[in-house]
């Protein structure tokens, strides 16, 4: 049991914003009353619901990879788990524990892996279980698997439910993840697809078909998240129009649309690039059946991972780092390239300022959200620092005057006066990501949620404020006091089950086994192998 007396709360899904309010813990769960139990007097504080980071990449194949590639990287990664805010500036690729620990030091207690090759859930699963102190999920690639595709080919859309539904379970994933549908696929023959009519090169189907074939299944199967899509020509100058006909194509079904700012572009060269956040931002304000996160970039290192093969390719070619690329049998692919955001290089200049401008621009906080996409536009710990800019427009000013002129003269940033507030961040950071997850026991304070809680000091500096929560409380226990972690401990995964036609498995049985290395029977997550901690989400 636990009571927190005369905090200033702020809980968007229930409406409060920085009322003094009592919030009582009991059983793990938030509760109306608790007689005789401790407290914590946080007067002169902001109480909020744990964090919720909508898309990062902290654990699989890929992740495990970028730290192979970067021993660089890896300064301060080995700390004591008492001095975490002190631990680990530096690196982009951290340590399963590292990451739980600098992630609760922030304040979040709930954080989605968002890209996850089925063949290697097993993998994943036992990073996520290794992550101490986080609630996580994680979302299985689709939008290239040999069996999607061979079923939109046939106009088996049965086939199709039915396959995402057990691919789904064999995972123990919990969204339809969707990267360059078509030309991953098409990057096994060493090409790419460019538009959303073009087809791919194992069956005749186009990138538009994929989008709205499994935006429809979602639907059907009553998924508690959209399809999570990861646009086709990422970081090309001019794919906004792309971006505005992926979201265009599933026909006001629901779609989330992952790292947005990166698929903002303009112009037809990098010579001509400039930001086309506004007309992205437009059309999400016109359209409430999408929600989009940002990708926000930071200045300074990052680590470039992502299913996107082809244009993990590119960005090697662009800059000559050194670089990692692999093809995931009959499902995916992956490449990893390290990179460094320069405040002196044009172009990532205008990348920073496009992050901004679609978190400014966007008018509902409901349907944009902080991110990232961590380590691919820097590391997720320096959330507080986009924090500040949101809520200063002297900060982001007076930040915009040290970057390349580009970012004043190619956007929009100078001329937005917004500020956001207390209210709004809990929104973007806590609200409106477990919204959005379909995560009801998640990023409130009502009664019956889960007692994730951070509780920060109001500080004038919300950089200062929001580096260092007073505490952390996870499952009703303090785990995090002044910025030192307490208390150890494992968090729990969700997953979804939603159910299928159990003919679909002899359906796939003789291509899987003619082209798969594993077997049938071996493919599947084992739950108690593989997820001693878990939670099951509703479909429906």
């Amino acid at each position: 049991m636990l009571k927190i007396v005369q905090g200033e709360v702020y809980d968007p899904i229930n409406g409060i914003d920085g009322e003094k309010r009592d919030i009582c813990i009991e059983g793990g769960k938030i509760v109306a009353e608790v007689e005789g139990a401790p407290t914590i007097d946080a007067s002169g504080m902001v109480v909020m619901p744990g964090g919720v980071d909508i898309h990062s990449h902290i654990a699989g194949s890929k992740v495990n990879t970028g730290r192979k590639m970067r021993p660089e990287d890896h300064r301060g990664d080995v700390v004591p788990r008492t001095n975490v805010t002190r631990s680990g500036v530096g690196y982009t690729v951290p340590s399963t524990f590292t990451t739980g620990y600098r992630y609760a030091a922030l304040g979040y207690t709930t954080v989605m892996e968002a890209a996850v090759p089925p063949l290697t859930a097993k993998h994943a699963h036992e990073e996520l279980n290794d992550i101490p102190l986080l609630d996580k999920a994680s979302f299985p690639l689709m939008g290239n698997n040999y069996f999607v595709l061979k079923y939109i080919a046939t106009g088996e859309f049965q086939k199709v439910k039915a396959f995402v539904a057990w691919l789904l379970q064999a995972t123990k994933g919990y969204a339809i993840k969707i990267v360059n549908p078509g030309g991953v696929d098409t990057w096994k023959w060493g090409k790419n697809i460019e538009s959303l009519d073009e087809k791919a090169n194992t069956f005749d189907v186009t990138p538009r078909q994929i989008l709205t074939t499994l935006a429809r299944v979602q639907e059907d199967l009553g998924l508690p998240h959209p399809i999570h899509v990861h646009c086709n020509n990422l970081g090309v100058p001019g794919n906004y129009e792309t971006t505005l006909k992926t979201m265009e194509a599933v026909e006001g079904r629901r779609i989330h649309i992952t790292h947005a700012q990166f698929n903002s572009y303009g112009g037809e060269s990098w010579a001509r690039f400039r930001s086309k956040a506004p007309e992205i931002a437009t059309y999400v304000n016109d359209h409430p059946n999408v929600t989009i996160d940002v990708g926000q970039v930071i200045f300074g290192e990052a680590t470039t991972m992502t299913a996107d093969g082809p244009w993990q390719y590119r960005l090697h070619q662009l800059t000559g780092h050194k670089w990692v690329n692999s093809d995931v049998e009959m499902e995916t692919g992956a490449g990893i390239v390290p990179y460094r955001f320069s405040k002196r290089n044009s172009v990532n200049a205008i990348q920073w300022a496009i992050g901004l401008e679609l978190l400014l621009l966007i008018e509902d906080p409901w349907r944009v959200f902080l991110t990232t996409d961590h380590p691919n536009g820097g590391p997720f710990y320096f959330y507080p620092q986009i924090i500040k800019l949101l809520m200063s427009q002297d900060a982001r000013l007076e930040m915009l005057e040290s970057v390349h002129k580009w970012a004043r003269t190619r956007t929009s940033l100078k001329e937005l006066g917004r500020e956001y507030s207390l209210y709004e961040i809990a929104i973007i950071t806590r609200a409106g990501t477990a919204k959005a997850l379909g995560l009801k026991e998640k990023g409130h304070l009502g009664v019956g949620a889960d007692a994730d809680i951070a509780i920060y000091p109001k500080l004038d500096d919300p950089e200062a404020m929001f580096s260092r929560p007073r505490y952390v409380i996870k499952g009703g226990e303090v785990i995090v006091e002044d910025g030192k972690v307490v208390k150890d401990g494992l968090g729990k995964t969700f997953f979804v089950e939603p159910a299928y036609d159990e003919a679909i498995e002899g359906e796939i049985r003789e291509d899987f086994e003619k082209y798969y290395t594993v077997t049938f029977e071996n493919y599947p997550v084992q739950l108690e192998h593989y997820l001693p901690r878990h939670e099951v989400i509703p479909c429906g």
